[in-house]
């Protein structure tokens, strides 16, 4: 039998986005942070890249929220987009108050040293404040640090939330979150999690390719716990592909920041030749999209399993002092990154849709909040510019907590909530069927619904993932729960809802292109996916 703990505000998810709302949350709050994993094991710690924001006395809010509104491709919620940069510079203050090591430039003179800021693609200005190549390192150690001194902050690692507890699942008045069931995979048990509040911060959904950047807990957890629980989701199919993943068998997951083409790296063919001029005028500074689709087209053109990003042309000691995490990650491969290109290939990295929610991270359900990759605010609209996620982790996380400190005077705590019923299921001697399933699921995700679709293709995988669904949910109802089952359920979710969405935009927007509607529509439109329990939202 699991055990029964109440909070005043369960944290779904251990990121950036749910470090700084626990940090920014009143201190006379009982607060709870879950990790699937260890803590470190979400996407935040991996980030190279850094954060934008308006920092430079020659850059300026406007300029800001027009690059990240073309990057969109018409989609984004100018509102959305306003209220995040608007909001860059303070979220900055307060990371570097936090005592985040930033990089900083050589000091001059008694003027002391200021911010390193650099450009990546999209960017007309260089804003992105970062710590070398580490700075998703540097963030969330500073986080975890900070909210280990917390004692109103009780960090959890090994607990893999299953679904969220509702008034509508209880069969009692009102549209309520409550808490959530949770795996702890310390004891093997499901214990109840009771909370006045409950925040989804589980990150994105990648993993529902076979190629993927980020880390093995990038599920869509959050995603998939909030449709089930009858919250809307907006625009599944923008799914954006890194273009430079370093492509080694040795090597997963490992991302070529960006900042490597915003210092100057090229892409190159395996004869030495340019290819990115041939595609945009912006060459190797287009945005990701941009990027990716040549990638793609010059690897399936000439047959070939990757290109090329080449920075060797630069000073060493420029590389070495920019770039030392690539530097160091690649010559462990016997790659110098000095002498010569590094093989890439696009992967699967970012989920620029998710949980609707308004601008203080609420979605449907009082008491539930999405914040972070898992949700949707406007922000990113049909492709995200680089380096503008983190930045909304930040902003979106202090405004939750914000809300959530003023809703505290009368949002009262649950009452007792019935256990986990596991009384109908018995361990499972056919685990092969999960990791068969899981395969089959990533394998046509990425043939079928990748950087360039069709109608055939989605329609095919459409038929597969019904069969699917059906085969994980009677595999689900009839075996104990565990960690592969739970993202196994999650990510069948997921994949159906981005497979829907792409269905439905019959154009080509941003990270969603489509060979049978190779052109933009003049009306730029949000997809918006209703659950059955909740058609009355709309």
């Amino acid at each position: 039998m699991g055990q029964h703990v109440e909070h005043d505000v369960l944290i779904i998810g251990s990121g950036a986005a749910g470090l700084t709302l626990a940090l920014t949350l009143p201190t006379h709050l009982r607060i709870a942070v879950l990790s699937k994993g260890d803590l470190s094991n979400g996407s935040t710690y991996w980030a190279q890249g850094g954060v934008a924001a308006v920092l430079d006395e020659h850059d300026t809010v406007d300029a800001h929220v027009k690059d990240t509104l073309v990057a969109g491709a018409g989609l984004c919620n100018e509102q959305a987009v306003r209220f995040t940069i608007e909001h860059s510079r303070e979220a900055i203050e307060w990371l570097i108050d936090l005592g985040v090591p930033f990089t900083r430039n050589a000091a001059t003179g008694n003027a002391g040293s200021t911010l390193h800021l650099t450009r990546e693609g999209g960017h007309s200005h260089r804003r992105i404040i970062h710590a070398a190549d580490a700075t998703g390192a540097a963030i969330f150690t500073s986080l975890l640090t900070q909210a280990k001194l917390r004692p109103n902050i009780q960090l959890l690692p090994q607990q893999v939330a299953i679904d969220l507890i509702t008034t509508q699942k209880l069969g009692a008045p009102g549209d309520r979150c409550l808490g959530a069931y949770v795996l702890n995979r310390n004891t093997g048990e499901v214990d109840t999690h009771g909370a006045r509040f409950t925040v989804l911060a589980t990150g994105g959904a990648s993993k529902v390719y076979l190629y993927s950047s980020n880390q093995e807990s990038a599920c869509g957890d959050g995603i998939a716990m909030a449709w089930r629980a009858g919250c809307r989701v907006a625009n599944m199919e923008f799914n954006q592909f890194h273009p430079t993943c370093l492509y080694h068998p040795h090597a997963r997951n490992f991302l070529i920041t960006e900042a490597l083409r915003g210092e100057g790296a090229l892409l190159k063919l395996p004869s030495g030749e340019r290819f990115m001029p041939r595609f945009d005028e912006r060459a190797e500074l287009a945005p990701r999209d941009i990027v990716a689709r040549a990638i793609d087209h010059e690897m399936k053109r000439l047959g070939i399993p990757h290109v090329y990003l080449d920075i060797s042309h630069k000073p060493a000691d420029f590389i070495k002092t920019h770039f030392p995490t690539v530097y160091e990650r690649c010559l462990s491969l016997g790659i110098n990154i000095c002498q010569e290109p590094i093989p890439v290939v696009p992967a699967a990295h970012y989920t620029c849709g998710g949980v609707w929610v308004d601008s203080a991270g609420r979605t449907d359900l009082t008491g539930l909040y999405a914040i972070g990759e898992t949700s949707f605010t406007g922000l990113h609209g049909a492709n995200r510019m680089a380096s503008n996620s983190l930045l909304e982790c930040f902003v979106y996380a202090r405004s939750a907590a914000a809300d959530i400190a003023t809703s505290a005077e009368y949002l009262e705590k649950p009452s007792a909530l019935p256990s986990w019923d596991a009384s109908q299921v018995t361990d499972s001697d056919e685990d092969v069927i999960i990791a068969h399933n899981w395969d089959e699921l990533r394998r046509f995700m990425w043939d079928y619904v990748g950087i360039v679709r069709t109608d055939k293709r989605l329609l095919r995988a459409f038929n597969r993932i019904e069969l699917l669904s059906k085969e994980i949910d009677e595999f689900y109802s009839n075996y104990k729960v565990s960690r592969d089952l739970i993202e196994l359920r999650n990510l069948a979710q997921v994949a159906e809802l981005i497979i829907r969405s792409a269905m439905a935009r019959k154009e080509s927007r941003g990270l969603h292109f489509t060979l049978d509607y190779p052109k933009i529509l003049n009306h730029a439109q949000d997809t918006i996916l209703v659950p059955p329990s909740a058609d009355e939202r709309t």
